[in-house]
């Protein structure tokens, strides 16, 4: 009687499809596994061998959402995704490097204009705080283009 791929199998077509941090293959894999030991361990086994790794993981987050979200956000998903809190700071510059640029980029792709009135201005800041950028950089975007 067969009951499907086993643990090591399954793993390897989640990570096949897309990069995966430890905690998110943990719970995929864990109705599958007989124990937590036996998942751990072969866990541990994929990230010996380079298949599960918590830095390109870190680098297709940024690389996808840099674009659209700000470091807020994106250190906010990371979190998430139980990435170690080293490789979130060693990322941190390069994200704070871009901010404003991207920051102006998103609220061009929505906006386009500068606000009219205190009514306007606050549903774009609301929106750029939703979209994880700071305040200040919100402010830096919005003054710039009373100018």
């Amino acid at each position: 009687m067969s009951s499907g791929p086993n643990l090591k199998d399954r793993a390897l077509g989640y990570l096949a499809r897309r990069e995966y941090s430890r905690l998110e293959l943990e719970k995929k894999l864990i109705p599958y596994a007989l124990t937590a030991e036996e998942l751990s361990l072969m866990l541990d086994s994929l990230e010996r061998c380079g298949f599960l790794s918590a830095k390109r993981m870190v680098e297709q987050v940024v690389h996808i959402r840099r674009n659209r979200f700000g470091s807020r956000r994106i250190i906010y998903e990371l979190q998430q995704k139980g990435i170690d809190e080293e490789l979130i700071l060693a990322v941190l510059p390069r994200l704070n490097k871009t901010e404003l640029k991207v920051a102006r980029i998103v609220w061009q792709k929505k906006f386009g204009i500068a606000p009219a009135n205190a009514t306007e201005r606050a549903k774009q800041i609301r929106f750029l705080i939703g979209r994880g950028f700071a305040t200040e950089i919100i402010m830096q975007v919005l003054d710039s283009q009373n100018e």
